[in-house]
């Protein structure tokens, strides 16, 4: 089954351009051909298509599916952004797929890359929402500096990830399920020990993500997981 990404299906009857050229010209629809559509916002829609162009696509709504929400709270990720682009783009589709609400993008003292373009994230997010059928598409916010992003206000249960000594017991041993949750993983050199400090005094709690070292975005998959599978 095909799905399209139309944000907007609800004010305009007609596909997003890319989304109308993939329809049309490398699917080959036609009209009178029903599709699926997503707006994102936890809506299906069963829509025959009405208008087709090489750059346009119009359609009818027959029918609109609300999917209920696949866990009963919000997730978030924070993560400083790898080096290569590709690893943060694999963790985005990864995660998507498994599933989460919102994903952040943190400036840490020893992050690899300082600067991260998210429209290629966002892309990769539709993608994988269309290929796992899910009918939200996760939030994604601009990189921030790790200690403003601390300083926020945040609901629900707050954790953060590291290498250091201590007391760090398992993700899915204090997470208290159906409660909004938000991780923080660090870059390929950890998070500085002062700002592990900082995010404990702002109430974070450190944990383990396991006995192996992993690297950033297969740990931020494991946070990932866990908190999905925890929510089940």
């Amino acid at each position: 089954m095909h799905v399209f990404y139309t944000p907007d299906i609800q004010k305009s009857n007609e596909l997003p351009e890319e989304e109308a050229q993939h329809c049309i010209r490398v699917l080959r629809l036609s009209i009178g051909d029903e599709i699926t559509l997503t707006d994102g916002k936890g809506n299906f829609y069963k829509a025959e298509i009405t208008v087709a162009t090489n750059k346009r696509c119009f359609v009818n709504i027959k029918e609109t599916i609300f999917q209920e929400p696949l866990w009963p709270c919000h997730l978030h990720i924070a993560m400083a952004p790898t080096k290569n682009m590709d690893r943060n783009e694999w963790f985005a589709e990864k995660a998507t797929e498994i599933g989460f609400d919102e994903l952040t993008f943190l400036n840490c003292r020893f992050s690899e890359r300082k600067v991260i373009k998210t429209e290629r994230i966002e892309k990769i997010l539709v993608s994988a929402i269309k290929q796992s059928l899910k009918a939200r598409l996760p939030k994604l916010n601009e990189m921030i500096e790790f200690d403003q992003f601390i300083g926020q206000e945040f609901k629900g249960q707050k954790f953060i990830a590291h290498c250091y000594e201590g007391e760090k017991p398992l993700l899915k041993n204090v997470l208290k399920p159906g409660e909004d949750a938000l991780v923080l993983i660090g870059p390929e050199g950890d998070f500085s020990e002062e700002e592990v400090k900082k995010a404990i005094e702002r109430g974070f709690v450190p944990i383990s993500l396991g006995k192996s070292r992993l690297r950033t975005e297969t740990a931020a998959l494991v946070a990932c997981h866990t908190l999905n599978l925890q929510n089940q």
